[in-house]
């Protein structure tokens, strides 16, 4: 299976000019989600919704060629609705995006209100809901994405620790870094437990875990606890890291399509 890459330095929000072909096409996203209320293609950019933001992060975009868009459609509280739509061609083992949802870090901080961070080992629930729909074809994935840190409050110069993904959609033979360990039943499912490695160079990296359930579900309900919790007790993570970031969006390797938030929310407790 494809196996996605993803360094420091690629993580970073990417910045630069926007492709003619993006800009030509976001009258044809508004009018798709005519409910939708501001929209970018640019290379990093982002749209504040409360305590998140949608970031079009196309940082693997170099191992290919294409476009994508993010757009917002509603927001109730700290439940939101947004959207993305893509089409990239190239390297069909390598993602070209991740655009998502963020919650806390992600190389600097940018909203008020998160709650993060929360030390591992203060044991805080974190439930989170996610309901959303996907169209087209290609390799993709719709995944959480969470970062942790030795740091009690990292800056943006501060490297992770860990990462910790959640898979509960792929398609397109799309597979995650590391090797397969077990596999375990959590939040309603059955998951594959992956881990690795994640070499940014210089001597600077760190370990990757990935929970890719054996079956898609596009209605997801559960407590990350539970998934930070099962890797503390195989002694893979350590109750002294911090839990700073919480992401939910599509990591993209090739294709067309489009995915849809009916609502999503996360919270700290």
């Amino acid at each position: 299976m494809p196996r996605g890459r993803r360094t420091a330095t690629l993580r970073r929000l990417i910045t630069g000019t926007v492709a003619a072909v993006c800009i030509a096409l976001v009258p044809a996203v508004v009018t798709a989600a005519p409910a939708q209320a501001a929209s970018t293609c640019a290379s990093g950019g982002n749209i504040a919704m409360g305590k998140y933001y949608v970031v079009n992060n196309l940082w693997g975009s170099g191992s290919g060629s294409g476009w994508q868009c993010v757009w917002d459609n509603w927001q109730s509280g700290d439940t939101i609705g947004w959207g993305t739509s893509w089409e990239w061609s190239g390297q069909s083992n390598s993602v070209k995006s991740y655009s998502s949802a963020v919650l806390g870090w992600h190389w600097g901080w940018q909203r008020p209100g998160t709650e993060l961070p929360v030390r591992v080992g203060d044991n805080r629930s974190v439930p989170t809901t996610w309901n959303y729909s996907v169209t087209g074809s290609g390799t993709m994935n719709a995944a959480y994405d969470l970062w942790l840190h030795t740091q009690s409050n990292p800056s943006g110069s501060n490297n992770p620790s860990d990462e910790i993904m959640i898979w509960p959609y792929k398609s397109g033979g799309a597979g995650p870094a590391g090797t397969y360990q077990t596999t375990v039943n959590l939040g309603g499912g059955s998951w594959d437990l992956y881990r690795g490695w994640i070499d940014a160079g210089n001597g600077v990296g760190w370990n990757v875990f990935s929970f890719v359930r054996t079956s898609n579900t596009t209605s997801v309900n559960f407590n990350l606890r539970d998934f930070t919790n099962n890797l503390v007790n195989r002694g893979w993570l350590s109750n002294s890291k911090y839990l700073t970031s919480v992401q939910a969006g599509t990591e993209v390797f090739i294709g067309s399509g489009r995915l849809d938030t009916e609502s999503y929310w996360v919270d700290v407790q």
